[in-house]
C-alpha cells in the first residue's frame, strides 16, 4: 500500500517508530475484528436463531449468555497471532511469547466454549419429561474435566515451547508420585473447583455439619479448609475435602426464600378430649374465627345426622363437633390471620399419632422473617396464644407432673386411696 510506503518513509529516522506504528495497527485491526465479530456476526445470529430456533425469551437468553460469543473472543487472538511475525524488528524471543500466548487464549476460549456447549445440552436436556429419571449432568461434568486437563495441558506446553505429547507422556510418568506427595493438597484442590462451580457453600452462608462439630456462618473457604462461626462463637475449620465426601445442611435456601419453618407440637391431655355440647358451642361463637367453621360444621352434621335419624339408627352414632377438632381449626385460622406468618408457603396444624405423652396438635408453618430473634419471638407469641386460649375449649396440656393429682381432687376423690391401697396389698 502506497500509505504506508510513505509513512515507513515518514518514519525510518526513528528505529522503533515503525515498529510501534505496525504493532498499533496489529492491535486496531485486532480491535475492530472484535468489534465487527461482535456486533455485526453476533447480532445477525442471534436474530436468525430468534426466528428459526429459539421464538421464547428464555432460550434467546440462553443464546446471548452461551457458546457463540465465547468462541467470538478467539477473532482478536487469531488477528495477533497472524500478525505478530508482520511486526518488524521484534525480537524473535518476544514474537514467541505473543504468540504462545494468543495459543493459549484461543485453548482456553475453546476449552471453555465447550463447557458452555455441554451446560446448555444438559440444560436441552432436563426439558425432556424423562430426563429426570435418567440425569445426564453427571456425565457432562466428568466430559468437562476432561475438557480442562487437556486444555491446562496444551497450554502449558504451549508455554513452555514443548510439545503437546510430550508433555502429556511426561506428566503420565509424574502422576504416581506427584498424587502420592500432594495427595491432600490436590483432593483439596479438587474439592475447593467443585465448591467453587457448583456454588454448594459460599461466604456467610450458614451450614450445619453435625460430624465436624460446625454449626454457624462460612467465614473464610481457602484451599484446604472452610472456617465456620459457629453460634457459640467457637470457630471450627472443617477440611475442604470432607464438604464433598460427607452430608451437610446448608441454610441458604432457608434465607433465600423469606421463610423459616415453625415445625413445634402442642400436648393434649387425651382425657380432656370430648364431644362440644350445644351450650358449648354456642359460647364458642365469641371467638370470631371460628364462625365459619361452626356454620359450615352444623350444617354438614345436621344433614348427616338426619339421614341416620331417617333410617331409625340408635342416636350414638350421630356425628357431633369435639373440642380438639374445633380448637384444630381455631388454630389454623389464626395462623391464617397472623401478619408474620406466610401465606403462600405450606401452612397446616395436624394431629399426630397419640403416644404416652398425649395427642401432639403439631403447627407447621413458615414466618415472614428469616431473621433469628424475629424468628424466635413469632414462634413464641404464637404458642403463648394457643397455650392460653387452650382452656377455652376445654382442653389440657398433657405434662408429667401433677396432672393426676390435682384431676382427682377436682372429682372429689381422693388422690392418695390408689397409694394406700397399693400400700395395704
Amino acid at each position: 500500500m502506497a500509505w504506508m510506503d510513505w509513512l515507513q518513509a515518514q518514519l525510518s529516522p526513528y528505529p522503533w517508530a515503525w515498529t510501534a506504528a505496525v504493532a498499533a495497527l496489529l492491535l486496531l485491526a485486532a480491535w475492530l475484528a472484535n468489534w465487527l465479530t461482535k456486533h455485526v456476526l453476533l447480532r445477525g445470529i442471534r436474530r436468525l436463531l430468534r426466528k428459526t430456533v429459539y421464538r421464547d425469551a428464555e432460550h434467546d437468553s440462553d443464546v446471548r449468555m452461551s457458546v457463540i460469543p465465547r468462541l467470538a473472543n478467539v477473532v482478536p487472538a487469531l488477528v495477533i497471532y497472524a500478525g505478530a511475525v508482520l511486526i518488524p524488528d521484534l525480537p524473535p524471543l518476544f514474537v514467541s511469547v505473543v504468540r504462545g500466548l494468543c495459543q493459549a487464549w484461543i485453548v482456553l476460549t475453546v476449552a471453555l466454549s465447550v463447557a458452555r456447549a455441554l451446560d446448555v445440552v444438559n440444560r436441552e436436556y432436563e426439558r425432556r419429561p424423562r430426563a429426570i429419571d435418567k440425569p445426564i449432568k453427571g456425565y457432562l461434568q466428568v466430559a468437562k474435566i476432561v475438557v480442562f486437563v487437556l486444555a491446562g495441558i496444551s497450554v502449558f506446553a504451549t508455554l513452555i515451547g514443548a510439545e503437546f505429547v510430550h508433555v502429556l507422556t511426561g506428566l503420565g510418568a509424574m502422576t504416581a508420585v506427584t498424587m502420592l506427595i500432594f495427595q491432600d493438597t490436590i483432593l483439596s484442590f479438587v474439592a475447593s473447583v467443585q465448591i467453587g462451580s457448583d456454588g454448594r457453600v459460599r461466604m456467610g452462608d450458614w451450614i450445619e455439619m453435625p460430624s465436624q462439630n460446625a454449626d454457624g456462618d462460612v467465614i473464610d473457604i481457602a484451599l484446604h479448609t472452610v472456617t465456620v462461626r459457629n453460634w457459640d462463637l467457637t470457630i471450627t475449620t472443617i477440611p475442604t475435602k470432607k464438604l464433598i465426601s460427607e452430608s451437610f445442611k446448608n441454610w441458604r435456601g432457608m434465607s433465600e426464600s423469606g421463610g423459616r419453618r415453625i415445625k413445634r407440637a402442642l400436648h393434649i391431655d387425651q382425657s380432656s378430649v370430648r364431644f362440644l355440647e350445644k351450650d358449648e358451642r354456642d359460647a364458642l361463637r365469641r371467638v370470631a374465627l371460628i364462625d365459619e367453621y361452626l356454620d359450615a360444621k352444623r350444617a354438614e352434621l345436621e344433614s348427616w345426622n338426619a339421614k341416620l335419624e331417617a333410617a331409625g339408627k340408635d342416636p350414638v352414632n350421630a356425628r357431633r363437633v369435639t373440642n380438639l377438632g374445633t380448637f384444630r381449626a381455631y388454630a389454623l385460622a389464626y395462623l391464617r390471620a397472623h401478619p408474620k406468618v406466610r401465606k403462600d408457603m405450606t401452612l397446616l396444624v395436624r394431629q399426630m399419632d397419640p403416644s404416652a405423652t398425649g395427642i401432639p396438635l403439631e403447627i407447621y408453618c413458615f414466618t415472614a422473617t428469616t431473621a433469628w430473634a424475629e424468628y424466635e419471638g413469632i414462634q413464641s407469641d404464637i404458642f403463648d396464644h394457643l397455650l392460653a386460649i387452650l382452656p377455652e375449649f376445654g382442653l389440657r396440656v398433657f405434662q408429667s407432673t401433677s396432672d393426676a393429682a390435682f384431676a382427682a381432687a377436682l372429682s372429689g376423690r381422693d388422690a392418695t386411696a390408689p397409694a394406700e391401697a397399693a400400700a395395704d396389698a
